[in-house]
């Protein structure tokens, strides 16, 4: 590929869609439940040709969950999939009730999450999911970086036991993993090996990380790349290795920087190995803007990761 040939880019709600229709095809249990968003979360193209296994609640995102965790309890696997501001926001309660704490087999899909929404401003940006989700008992929360990673993620969610959360965006990403990628759940992706600095990122902002640690490898600086796609349960010892190993860790998300990614491995860091760290997300509510606008406002670019890895070593 040459300088000018520009980079695909991919909508990971598509990989989701197409993994959800083949294991419908091949598990009769496997049923969707929407709020009111087949377009949107890209189910539609299982309504297309097994109608009989989506159930459209409208919009009622309480219910939806709600409906979910009885199809789980009547053994069915059902993927209950809506915009992540309104899935997260709206049916928190029943996420923490009828789903983790009853531990059904409930798979949460997310799309659209973090600023993907940008211009219609805070009432959709969803930057709080991480957080909320996180501290949730029992909930597997998993936040696929690039659409190989999002069919894994899926089907890693369609064979666990128990309740599952998937984030995914709807900005389009370049394909970062090889197609014979293994992710599993709770365990870290070394995208690149480094010993002056650890970025860690996950979803849409892995790539950003990758181009930081290209930009501070012309600058002779070895930065590791981890891929930190489970954030709950988080893969301590590759936060522990990094901390031990490399000068200092900078985490890169699309969400809060408050009990996000940033914190679950700031909570590992500080018992196990103190170590300098960044976490770079947004600091409170976005105003309107393209996701472009907004990650330039926060830093979270290629160039804006670099700074913060410098910065951190100081």
């Amino acid at each position: 590929m040459t300088a000018e040939t520009p980079v695909k880019l991919y909508d990971c709600r598509d990989a989701f869609a197409d993994t959800l229709v083949e294991l419908a095809h091949a598990d009769s249990r496997v049923v969707a439940v929407v709020n009111d968003s087949l377009g949107s979360t890209k189910v539609g193209k299982l309504d297309k040709v097994l109608p009989g296994q989506v159930i459209n609640v409208g919009i009622a995102e309480q219910n939806m969950v709600g409906v979910g965790a009885g199809l789980a309890n009547g053994g069915k696997i059902p993927f209950v999939s809506g915009a992540s501001p309104f899935l997260t926001a709206r049916a928190l309660e029943q996420i923490k009730v009828d789903a983790a704490y009853s531990g059904a087999n409930v798979k949460l899909v997310g799309v659209s999450s973090g600023v993907a929404y940008g211009e219609l401003g805070p009432t959709h940006h969803s930057i709080e999911d991480l957080a909320w989700t996180r501290a949730i008992d029992r909930l597997v929360v998993i936040v696929p970086a690039d659409p190989v990673e999002t069919a894994q993620a899926i089907r890693a969610a369609y064979e666990y036991e128990g309740p599952v959360f998937v984030r995914t965006s709807r900005i389009g990403v370049p394909i970062i993993h090889p197609e014979d990628y293994h992710f599993e759940i709770g365990r870290a992706a070394m995208m690149r090996d480094g010993s002056d600095v650890t970025l860690i990122a996950n979803g849409v902002m892995v790539t950003r990380a990758l181009d930081a640690a290209n930009a501070l490898a012309t600058d002779g600086l070895e930065a590791r790349v981890l891929n930190m796609a489970t954030v709950a349960p988080l893969d301590r010892e590759a936060d522990e290795a990094a901390a031990r190993e490399t000068r200092g860790i900078v985490t890169v998300e699309e969400a809060y920087v408050h009990g996000g990614l940033g914190s679950a491995v700031a909570e590992v860091v500080v018992q196990s190995a103190p170590a300098p760290m960044r976490i770079l997300g947004f600091d409170g509510f976005c105003p309107t803007g393209s996701p472009a606008f907004l990650f330039e406002r926060a830093g979270l670019t290629p160039d804006g990761i670099a700074a913060a890895a410098r910065e951190v070593m100081g």
